[in-house]
């Protein structure tokens, strides 16, 4: 099918599928006589894992090497595993940063005065800058 067909079918943009293209990740079968893309009918199912991963949160390099070992002919399941063990690694971290800030905005609060005495040197007492 063409880029074109493709784009509509899978709901992305033809510049999407080109970039995709330009960077491995979704091979073209070759060109038509006129010079358009031709791609597979698999590329639809190529497209769908691209986007599931990427909203797991892997990067287009790492779902690339995912797709590297597929078109070797083996299973991606391992390195799979191992990408969705560094997401929760770091959803856990930005969650202890969370909390700790948490932690300073309401300490900040506790000791906020409703009406502080003004200063000209400073922009807002509350927050000892």
């Amino acid at each position: 099918m063409k880029i074109g067909a493709l784009a509509s079918r899978s709901g992305l943009p033809v510049k999407t599928l080109r970039y995709y293209e330009e960077l491995g990740l979704l091979p073209a079968v070759g060109r038509s006589t006129g010079g358009y893309r031709l791609f597979a009918e698999d590329s639809l199912r190529r497209l769908e894992f691209i986007r599931r991963l990427k909203t797991l949160g892997l990067s287009l390099d790492d779902i690339q090497g995912c797709l590297a070992v597929h078109d070797a002919g083996q299973l991606p399941c391992g390195d799979i595993q191992r990408q969705l063990q560094r997401q929760i690694d770091l959803v856990d971290e930005r969650l202890r940063e969370l909390r700790q800030f948490r932690t300073e905005l309401l300490d900040l609060l506790g000791n906020w005065q409703s009406d502080p005495q003004p200063n000209t040197s400073v922009i807002c007492p509350n927050l000892n800058v």
